[in-house]
């Protein structure tokens, strides 16, 4: 898996309903339902609860964020 395939793949989850898992350190692991809002060359962001977080498509690819459609 590189770059250009995770990107597609969350461009393509652009304006839906996707789930987050994040595996975090020491065993903190985050779980967010929310709209995929923007699509960068390095990071993409998601609309939560009206808060905008940002995750790098490094991590999707290492598995440490899991982006599914809700």
């Amino acid at each position: 898996m590189n770059l250009d395939i995770v990107r597609d793949r969350i461009e393509s989850f652009l304006n839906k309903e996707v789930s987050i898992e994040v595996y975090g350190m020491r065993n903190k692991n985050f779980h967010y339902y929310g709209t995929v809002s923007g699509v960068y060359p390095y990071v993409f962001t998601v609309l939560v609860n009206g808060v905008e977080k940002s995750f790098n498509y490094a991590d999707v690819i290492i598995g440490d964020v899991v982006v599914k459609l809700a």
